[in-house]
């Protein structure tokens, strides 16, 4: 075995820039894979934090009567007493935060230009408005009895040129089905840093929301969030009762999830393409090496060597290109890697509607998808040196010592 390994490595290294970029080539692949992996587990995860953070909460408690697929603000549909129930959810060991949201669509227009709006009434002291009030670019937060006051994101405040202080309409449809027009002072202009849901989210006072909107003594929903969502389960299973429907965070983001699946079937696509060209490369390294060497494989058939370790030694050389361009794709991969994690690549607003993605690109490689993807690579090299290990092992001794071969 040792004298098989010898041989190849000698070989290898007899057209040392071949083996190179042929090793090189498949490092590229796999660098390239990593990156792939690492900005698909990123996004995916990142998407699915910010959606619970900003949006969904890990669970939201809605009316009976709540119907996803439409938009109500009449009262049957909505929670009553909502502040007194948020006290008893954020009573349970498991639950971080509990606080009372009422969601209704609208439009904010100043001068000749508008833009639609979620607007979301909110406790402006609970602790689940953080990622809103950390992200305070000008001006300030809502204070706890603003009656006349709105947060509005910077991409808004960009396309409609207002800036805080400014005084723009807010249109709202109410309970009874009408719609409601008052002016508000923009007390501050927010940014996530996530497009899609800073251009078109509004926070105004929960109190407001409800006179605005007639809710009286109503929220749509009240927003929870846990301590460790895997915890979900437990909160879920001592919610529940025929008054309310408990929403799970893998519900409310089932969109996601769809796309995280979709994500992955077409990674597996480019990676087997990508795969395919590099296993390409290394075929035709090894054919190359077997016509050059038809005479040598020739001799060593003579004196004795079997086929089987004729090919043994094909597929040494395989494994060691293997080897050599799995080191350069994880140091080139790692970089590129720690490159995106760091710096990430600038993408602004996606405008994947009900997604939210970041407005950078960022990468974090998990061991798993670097020890997954080193494998691949080294068995689709050892696969695609099979044809060429097989070839030179079929070599007539007369025929390969004359230059020729025999397929």
């Amino acid at each position: 075995m040792l004298q098989i390994i010898k041989l190849a490595w000698r070989d290898l290294n007899r057209n040392r820039r071949r083996s190179f970029f042929s090793a090189l080539a498949l490092g590229m692949g796999l660098s390239l894979l990593l990156l792939m992996a690492a900005v698909i587990e990123y996004e995916i995860r990142s998407s699915m934090d910010t959606s619970i953070r900003l949006q969904t909460g890990h669970l939201q408690i809605r009316a009976a009567s709540y119907n996803e697929n439409r938009s109500s603000l009449a009262w049957e549909d909505l929670v009553e007493g909502p502040a007194a129930i948020a006290v008893q959810v954020a009573g349970l060991p498991p639950v971080s935060v509990a606080t009372p949201r009422l969601f209704a669509s609208g439009i904010v227009a100043s001068g000749d230009t508008s833009a639609a709006a979620r607007i979301t009434g909110v406790d402006p002291a609970s602790a689940a408005n953080d990622p809103y009030r950390s992200g305070i670019l000008s001006g300030q937060w809502l204070g706890a009895d603003d009656r006349d006051g709105i947060v509005i994101g910077q991409p808004m405040a960009d396309k409609l040129g207002l800036k805080a202080g400014d005084k723009p309409n807010v249109l709202v449809n109410t309970a009874n089905g009408d719609v409601d027009s008052q002016a508000f002072v923009i007390r501050g202009i927010y940014s996530t840093r996530t497009p899609g849901f800073d251009n078109g989210t509004i926070f105004m006072s929960l109190a407001k929301a409800q006179a605005i909107t007639r809710a009286g003594d109503h929220a749509s929903a009240i927003f929870v969030l846990l301590k460790d969502r895997d915890q979900t389960g437990a909160v879920v299973a001592a919610l529940q009762t025929r008054q309310f429907t408990v929403l799970t965070w893998d519900r409310m983001n089932a969109l996601l999830s769809d796309t995280e699946e979709l994500a992955n079937s077409y990674m597996i696509l480019l990676y087997l393409i990508i795969l395919a060209i590099t296993a390409t490369v290394i075929v035709n390294t090894l054919v190359m090496a077997v016509f050059e060497r038809t005479r040598e494989i020739g001799i060593l058939s003579a004196l004795g060597m079997r086929s089987g370790r004729i090919m043994a030694m094909f597929f040494a050389e395989s494994a060691m290109l293997a080897l050599g361009g799995i080191a350069l794709g994880l140091i080139i991969g790692g970089a590129m890697v720690a490159y995106f994690g760091s710096v990430g690549y600038y993408i602004g607003d996606y405008g994947m509607t009900g997604l939210l993605f970041g407005e950078r690109i960022y990468a974090v490689l998990t061991l798993k998808d670097a020890i997954n993807l080193s494998i691949a690579a080294l068995l689709v090299t050892l696969v695609a040196s099979v044809y060429p290990a097989s070839l030179a092992a079929r070599l007539e001794p007369v025929e390969a010592l004359r230059g020729g071969r025999q397929a």
